[in-house]
């Protein structure tokens, strides 16, 4: 049985929080290769939301990195939005840990910071080609909400009381 996920605060800009943001734009280019022009979706091109290290941060976001026995084995983020809700972006699970319940616990994980630093609303989006994701928050609470960041690629957008 896998030991217990221990989640830590680390900037998305550094170390094993960079590494896991940096595999999980590569996964999305890959997954969305025919998306946005040549070499697939870029996360961080300007017509899509901003999610960076300023936004990711303190004091109105986050990033949180989860190990396992001392390895990174997913990661996320969450940032403010301007009617002071908050946004959960950048959820990614090493391909190793998946399967295993650890986004689930990851999602949880955002939850439970989003409301130490004081949000009661908490709102996300994902793709057509991540159903696996759609079904995840749906069962975590998630209602389907209108497109309320201007993502031009997502399909599902929802939102939770927390």
């Amino acid at each position: 049985m896998p030991t217990e996920l221990v989640f830590r605060p680390v900037p998305s800009d550094v170390g094993d929080a960079a590494a896991l943001v940096a595999a999980m734009l590569a996964e999305m280019r890959e997954l969305y290769w025919d998306v946005g022009g040549s070499g697939g979706l870029d996360l961080d091109s300007p017509d899509m939301p901003k999610a960076g290290p300023a936004e990711l941060g303190p004091p109105g976001g986050v990033f949180l990195v989860g190990y396992r026995d001392d390895a990174a084995v997913c990661g996320g983020g969450l940032k403010r939005l301007p009617d002071g809700a908050c946004e959960i972006k950048r959820m990614y699970v090493v391909p190793e840990a998946r399967g295993q319940g650890v986004a689930r616990e990851l999602l949880h994980a955002l939850e439970d910071a989003a409301r130490a630093i004081g949000y009661t609303i908490a709102r996300l989006d994902t793709g057509p080609r991540q159903t696996h994701a759609q079904r995840l928050y749906e069962r975590e609470g998630y209602r389907a909400i209108a497109n309320f960041n201007d993502n031009p690629v997502a399909t599902y957008f929802g939102e939770k009381r927390l």
